[in-house]
């Protein structure tokens, strides 16, 4: 199996957080390990390539980022957690829509673990339990790697997603592990949801410490 390195950061403003990802990308050779990013950003709303102005409903405070993922508007927040995948998909035998299903179907079978009952969209990537969507995912392929990923909403403030049309869907509920009945601290999850994907993706996971550029000061309270 390919070692992967999984690094957890308390909290990582997003600009920073996404340039990091494209120098990775941009630097990394056929030998470079994968890695596994699994973090939280304070509020923001992101725009993908193809993301729509007019699926922003009213900002307010928060501000938003056109970033380079694939899909239209989502929202991050505390109480949410993002694993950003670095892999070289060549590598792992995946093709762009072998691997939106290995992300979705690793955080089915997490759910599942918990006693939840979620399923995939065709016409809409995400995770979704009874309609409501308790995970989103957006990628973007370059140079035979990825970076992006997904993002698991625990126990976040569903507010924020009604100044949007999530992930340009008007009106798509929102839900959280939460509100589920999933009180798992934030620590344990995000190791069992780890595990979980990667295996599904042939990875062998190693913790790793925060790399250079992650400076630690823009940390939040986390539960």
């Amino acid at each position: 199996m390919n070692e992967a390195l999984i690094r957890y950061f308390p909290c990582v403003d997003y600009a920073p957080c996404w340039q990091a990802m494209r120098d990775f990308t941009d630097a990394r050779t056929p030998d470079s390990r994968d890695e596994l990013w699994v973090l939280e950003h304070p509020p923001v709303f992101t725009l993908g390539q193809a993301g729509k102005p007019e699926h922003v409903l009213n900002a307010g405070d928060i501000p938003v980022v056109k970033t380079d993922r694939g899909g239209q508007v989502t929202y991050h927040g505390p109480g949410q957690t993002v694993i950003y995948l670095m892999l070289d998909i060549k590598r792992l035998g995946l093709g762009s829509r072998g691997m939106v299903s290995a992300i979705e179907d690793s955080i089915i079978a997490f759910l599942a673990d918990q006693g939840i009952e979620a399923a995939s969209r065709d016409d809409a990537p995400g995770v979704y339990v009874e309609g409501a969507k308790i995970a989103s995912l957006g990628l973007r392929i370059r140079r035979g790697a990825t970076y992006h990923g997904l993002a698991i909403n625990r126990d976040m403030d569903l507010a924020p997603w009604q100044r949007i049309n999530p992930c340009g869907h008007v009106g798509q509920p929102m839900t959280t592990l939460e509100a589920q009945g999933i009180h798992l601290p934030r620590e344990d999850m995000e190791q069992q949801l780890v595990t979980v994907l990667a295996k599904r993706l042939g990875l062998t996971p190693r913790t790793a410490p925060a790399p250079d550029w992650y400076n630690g000061d823009n940390s939040i309270p986390t539960d």
